[in-house]
Parts: structure tokens; sequence; C-alpha cells
């Protein structure tokens, strides 16, 4: 019955974790996939090895190999890192059955606590993190940070220089700032607003007047043609009476 009640609150945990909190912050179905995967199957493995002497310590191990596998598989960011390493400690914790029962709880709802606070988007939203490229060759710290943060438009934390090319002069950087919009310069602020808002009191242009077109000249052939018949008709008249 108690395993019965670990399960159920490892359903209730992982879900929280992967679908309230992860799935609508960042978006990632495969990694959500994984989570679940990777969760039951520990909570499985952890609680068939509950009963044994050696169960804690071939969880903790399993805990591990499993770590080390699936980061080297592929590349996760730290947050990404953080939810799959909660993920398997739900299914650890849950799995091993640790009395009593609100102690198990206890420590599921303090890790949903942690990696709500923690990824919320509130928390420092202005630390950012960034590869830049610079269209020029620096190498005095003065003048990289003040080049990085006309750039990015912020307080420059640290700057760690991954490349420096002479030969084709650019910079790479890696960067950790804190973003403030108030550097950002105020014509690119207000750009769009000046490109898509109209007037609203608009006055519409005066009519451009146009000259007027000249008479065509018509020609008098036919008024000359038709006074010629005319003029012609009298004298086959009298011919035909004589």
């Amino acid at each position: 019955m108690t395993s019965l009640i670990f399960i159920a609150a490892d359903l209730a945990a992982i879900s929280i974790l992967t679908f309230v909190l992860y799935l609508r912050r960042h978006r990632r179905r495969d990694l959500v996939v994984s989570y679940l995967g990777m969760n039951m199957g520990v909570l499985a493995v952890a609680t068939a090895l509950s009963g044994s002497a050696a169960g804690l310590g071939l969880g903790l191990g399993l805990f591990g190999v499993l770590s080390i596998i699936r980061l080297r598989s592929t590349e996760l960011a730290q947050h990404e890192v953080a939810y799959y390493f909660s993920a398997l400690a739900l299914g650890l914790i849950a799995g091993l059955g640790i009395e009593p029962v609100w102690l198990t709880a206890s420590l599921m709802g303090l890790i949903l606590l942690v990696m709500f606070i923690g990824d919320h988007p509130r928390v420092l939203p202005a630390h950012r993190h960034q590869t830049v490229i610079l269209d020029r060759a620096l190498a005095e710290d003065g003048e990289l940070y003040a080049r990085l943060e006309e750039v990015l438009h912020g307080k420059v934390h640290s700057a760690t220089v991954q490349e420096l090319d002479l030969v084709n002069d650019k910079t790479i950087v890696d960067v950790r700032y804190a973003y403030t919009p108030a550097a950002a310069p105020a014509a690119v602020a207000y750009l769009p607003a000046m490109t898509t808002a109209a007037p609203r009191h608009a006055v519409p242009a005066p009519p451009v007047p146009f000259p007027a077109e000249e008479p065509v000249p018509t020609s008098s052939a036919p008024v000359r043609a038709a006074e010629t018949e005319r003029a012609a008709e009298p004298v086959h008249a009298s011919a035909g009476a004589a």
C-alpha cells in the first residue's frame, strides 16, 4: 500500500515538473518524453531494488550512470540539466520509499518549489548569456567592454575572448551581461512608431490643377465637299430640263 502511495506521488510530481513547469516555459517536446521515461525507469528500478540490502548503493550508482550516458549523448542547456536531475531525483526518492510518507512528499515538494522559483522568468530577467562576433580585433579589455556594451545595450559582467583573429579582423567573445532597455538608442525605439503611425489630424493635400486641353482643330475638307455638291445640283437639274 505504501509503495502505491509513493508511485502516485511520483506520478503527480513528474507531471507537474514536465507539463506545468518545463513545457509551458520552454516548449521542447523531446525533453518532455525524456524526463517522463527516465523518471519512470528510475522509479521502477529503485522500487525493485529497495527490498535488497544494497538497494541504496545501487540506486545511487544507477543515478550516476544514467546521468553520464544522457549528458554525453547530447548537448543540454544548464536549465535543462537541472530539470533532468530533478526528474531523476523524484523517481529515485519515490522508488526507495523513504519512511515516513510525509518526508518523501516533503522532499518531492521541495524539488518542485526550487525549480518553480529558480526557473521563473521574473528571477534575474535582465541577466543574459550570449556569444558575440565583433567586426574588429579588440585585444584591450577597456575597448572590448565598451564595444560590447554599445552593441548589447547593457552592463557587461564578464567577457571571455574565445578567438582573436588579427588576419580577418574579428573577435569572438563569450559575454555575460545585464540588459538595460534604457541604454538602447531612442531613435531605434521610436522608429516603428514613426514609420507605422499616421497623424490623427492629417490635412489632405490640395488638388493639383492641370492645364486645360486645347481644342483639336477639325478639318474643313468635308464641309467644302458638301458645299460643292450643293452648288452643282441646280446645274444638273437644269441640264435635265433642257
